[in-house]
């Protein structure tokens, strides 16, 4: 389970950024240094912390889906927990707390994420319910042992073959056994359509770049086959009975606070380098503008700059 390159898939195609991609995080990548392609010559001890920062921004939407899983007339009980794509840990260690009677299994391929989690889980005080696992999938699949819940968080779609992953996934849970996958969801926005500078509708050009390099992302993954993003029909297909869809919000409104922006910035920052080529020439200079601490117009400074999203939580359940 590899994620070198930003893409907006999961997020109607808007996020650009592997902070996005994961939304708590599955990068991979042995990179340590600068220059190359920005979307995987990563700096684990800059991403890191980002990566670790989207996830707390949106810790309450992943509560709330936890929290609905947990209360589903069919909810099996919980004793073992795999976080698939767990990145530094924020939604492993919500899931601890969220099934207090659960060994919750973070699940990555990129040892310094991994040590954030377990660093995470230590400070929580559920370090004695915690196991960080590194693992490439598809092929460590076998290494990963039965779970009652599955929580794949982004990270289906980075395996070339979803459906051989979903039924992979399948065969590991236990009779009443959940697989939660976030996928889809609503496009992040951050700033107004039309900002006074530039061509109106910068976020959704962004977008569409975005998307156009998660299909390259895609279509260079091992194995990758096209695939239909019907998630319930993907579950009915793989012998798993869909529970349930469900979206949940998050809505930061302007003005925000100094660490939100100072998040939205550096996610921008990261989608300007990523997304490069990509980007009309004009396009790459409202961004410099919106990235100039110093230009009124910027996002250090504009009042309109907010934080708007969804992701969607879908369910299907192991019957026999």
């Amino acid at each position: 389970m590899s994620s070198h390159a930003g893409h907006g898939h999961h997020d109607a195609h808007a996020a650009t950024t592997p902070v996005q991609a994961h939304a708590h995080g599955h990068a991979h990548s042995s990179a340590h240094g600068s220059g190359g392609d920005p979307a995987t010559d990563i700096d684990w001890d800059v991403l890191g912390p980002l990566l670790e920062q989207e996830a707390e921004l949106n810790g309450a939407q992943y509560e709330e889906a936890a929290r609905w899983i947990a209360a589903l007339p069919t909810a099996p009980k919980v004793r073992r927990v795999l976080d698939i794509g767990s990145g530094p840990g924020v939604v492993s260690c919500l899931l601890a707390e969220v099934f207090p009677e659960a060994e919750v299994v973070a699940v990555d391929a990129t040892p310094a994420l991994l040590e954030r989690a377990k660093n995470r889980a230590r400070r929580l005080g559920v370090i004695d319910r915690f196991q960080a696992l590194e693992a490439e999938l598809p092929a460590d699949l076998d290494r990963l042992g039965e779970a009652d819940l599955i929580w794949a968080g982004n990270s289906l779609h980075h395996l070339g073959d979803q459906r051989a992953a979903l039924a992979g996934f399948a065969g590991l849970l236990r009779a009443g056994g959940t697989v939660a996958l976030v996928e889809g969801g609503l496009p992040t926005r951050r700033l107004p359509r039309d900002i006074g500078i530039g061509e109106p509708g910068l976020e959704a050009r962004m977008g569409a770049a975005a998307a156009t390099r998660f299909e390259h992302m895609r279509s260079e993954l091992p194995g990758a086959k096209r695939e239909t993003e019907d998630w319930n029909a993907l579950f009915t297909a793989v012998g798993l009975a869909p529970q349930g869809t469900r979206s949940f919000l998050l809505d930061l409104p302007a003005p925000l606070s100094r660490p939100v922006r100072d998040h939205v910035i550096a996610s921008i920052t990261r989608e300007r380098a990523v997304l490069g080529e990509l980007l009309t020439a004009e396009d790459s200079a409202v961004l410099d503008r919106l990235l100039d601490s110093e230009d009124p117009e910027g996002l250090h400074h504009r009042p309109d700059v907010h934080l708007l999203t969804a992701r969607t939580v879908h369910l299907g359940r192991r019957e026999q």
